[in-house]
């Protein structure tokens, strides 16, 4: 039996009908194609700007490379090899990290991976005295930073490893990356240890530190640290901290203003999302407790 349907005036719906039609019996050609559909899909509530934004995320990861999302060496938080557990301790509380590169004589010289966990779990038992850094380090995995990001996620997903340091064409240590820095590319900031509440702009934390948030306003920064950072050409750190930089920073990037000093915990290739920032002795007597 055949049927045969005919509208000299397709609806709305039956439209997007044949859209859909179409799509499974003729693949887009390319990327730009395949972004233009899907953007028409969500454009009709069939799927959400976060489904989108993955999507777009998990494209882009496929072109990127470890070099574009990993921390440079000089900004790498390491653990030296024969240092003593108080401080060691001092570095993890300080830094926030959970896990670190453990160097010998210098950054080049990359001994193994540390848990922050092992040493507490050695707190705990009250046997600290004897800790000893060889015998709980792992083993460091090391990657080229020309390997793309889609399959460094694979990779570390079949070896359960979370972070590589990453060596450039002459062997040498340029960085490290963590599957944290590679999951972001795809689905946006993942909260961790500097998880701080939607509600708030600014969090004292440890050691005289504080979490901002890139988008607090100016106004708002100078209210709680009685300050007075110029908001007249832009209204929020993230737009005097682009300024400072010139650049859109990655995590780990620093710079000085106004008598604080500014570190990029979170940013993606599109914007800046969390800051941990210490006010310079000039502003210590100013700050909130």
């Amino acid at each position: 039996m055949n049927f045969t349907f005919s509208s000299s005036h397709p609806t709305p719906s039956m439209s997007w009908f044949n859209r859909v039609i179409q799509a499974f019996a003729h693949e887009p050609q390319n990327k730009k194609e395949l972004m233009t559909l899907l953007h028409e899909v969500h454009q009709r509530d069939v799927i959400s700007v976060d489904t989108l934004s993955m999507i777009e995320g998990a494209l882009q990861m496929a072109e990127m490379h470890v070099r574009d999302v990993m921390i440079p060496r000089a900004q790498m938080v390491v653990l030296e090899l024969d240092a003593q557990p108080d401080t060691l301790i001092k570095i993890i509380v300080e830094s926030g990290h959970s896990r670190f590169p453990v160097i010998g004589e210098h950054r080049d010289d990359i001994q193994g991976i540390f848990l922050a966990k092992d040493l507490l779990d050695y707190y705990a038992k009250g046997i600290i005295d004897q800790f000893n850094m060889r015998e709980v380090m792992r083993s460091a995995v090391f990657i080229p930073e020309s390997k793309r990001l889609n399959v460094l996620l694979r990779e570390f997903r079949t070896s359960r490893n979370h972070m590589a340091i990453v060596v450039d064409e002459y062997g040498g240590v340029a960085g490290l990356v963590t599957i944290e820095d590679v999951i972001e590319q795809i689905v946006g900031d993942i909260d961790d240890e500097y998880d701080i509440d939607d509600q708030i702009f600014i969090k004292p934390t440890q050691q005289g530190y504080y979490l901002v948030r890139a988008l607090t306003p100016i106004e708002e920064f100078n209210d709680y640290f009685k300050t007075q950072l110029n908001d007249e050409e832009f209204d929020t750190i993230s737009g005097l901290l682009l300024q400072a930089f010139k650049h859109l920073p990655k995590r780990g990037e620093t710079v000085e203003i106004g008598g604080f000093h500014f570190e990029i915990l979170r940013a993606n290739g599109r914007r800046i999302t969390l800051l941990r920032v210490k006010p310079m002795a000039i502003h210590l007597s100013k700050t909130h407790s």
